[in-house]
């Protein structure tokens, strides 16, 4: 079924209908039976003005069907959308965070992906294209699907910040939760991600959080196998999903990434500026978790 339901938003001819899919943004009648509207909790973190709005002003909704699955319709400010994207695109991309791109020639030692691809005002829109993900944290081998102590860098704590006050807004019992590992997905619109379970992580307690910016996306979430029931959910530019308890172990995936009808990012002109430019043709996803399982200081592989 999720196969099924993965090729059927991919397909370019015929074009999908996304009638199914529910949108939480102006959410329908048709859906408001599938889901249940959370209070959002008080939190132990004072909320970062330029980032975030008032926790008390966010709309929160679990899926009824999928326990664990919740989505936080976009809580940050215009300003705050610009400061993440800015920080994925310039900062999260430097050393010592690892990239798809290494393992080839287009980074010499000491380059900057983003300073590489704009220089003297030109933009190496090849280059901007080639990056796929990137690491920060604990960074997951994709070979051997386990996570190193040997192999991590500092967490930014910035994000780690955010991390937290979402975890805690939406009521999770994990107080001693920290973002300990993330992966930065950059997304064009001929991009996808096929269906998988985030289970690499000792840790599978804590909650799994995603966060996008820029063009919209269909996601879709399933169950423990690839037979169960579907639910198709649309992400526009600052939602935020949040997998915890059983649904953890869920397939998720992106079939399609949609032209945005708004950019809440834009303001003061900065949609002229090259991260604006940038996102008018893409999406960026960060995805964070924790990795470590509470008490537990280091791994040995």
């Amino acid at each position: 079924m999720f196969r099924e339901k993965f090729k059927f938003y991919k397909s370019r001819c015929p074009p999908p209908t996304f009638e199914n899919v529910i949108d939480f943004s102006s959410l329908s009648t048709k859906f408001s039976e599938k889901v249940i509207l959370k209070k959002p909790c008080n939190t132990k973190n004072q909320a970062i003005p330029q980032h975030l709005t008032s926790i008390e002003q966010w709309k929160i909704y679990e899926l009824k069907d999928s326990p664990g699955i919740i989505f936080i319709v976009n809580p940050f400010t215009s300003q705050g959308q610009q400061y993440w994207v800015e920080r994925c695109l310039k900062h999260y991309t430097r050393k010592p965070n690892k990239l798809n791109l290494d393992p080839f020639d287009d980074l010499q030692a000491g380059e900057n992906w983003w300073e590489k691809a704009h220089v003297n005002c030109k933009v190496d829109g090849k280059l901007l294209k080639k990056l796929r993900w990137a690491t920060l944290g604990y960074h997951h081998n994709w070979d051997t699907k386990v996570y190193s102590d040997a192999d991590r860098g500092e967490f930014p704590s910035d994000l780690a910040e955010l991390s937290e006050v979402i975890v805690e807004a939406i009521g999770e019992a994990h107080h001693d939760y920290r973002a300990e590992a993330a992966i930065i997905n950059f997304y064009h619109f001929d991009s996808t991600l096929s269906g998988h379970k985030d289970v690499s992580e000792p840790n599978m307690e804590s909650p799994l959080l995603s966060i996008s910016f820029g063009q919209s996306a269909v996601f879709l979430v399933g169950g423990e196998s690839l037979n169960d029931p579907v639910t198709a959910m649309m992400l526009h530019s600052g939602d935020v999903v949040v997998m915890s308890g059983h649904s953890r172990k869920c397939y998720h995936g992106v079939p399609r990434i949609i032209p945005t009808s708004s950019r809440p990012w834009v303001g003061q002109d900065w949609e002229t500026t090259d991260c604006g430019k940038y996102l008018e043709t893409s999406r960026i996803n960060i995805n964070i978790r924790q990795v470590l399982l509470p008490g537990q200081k280091r791994i040995n592989r």
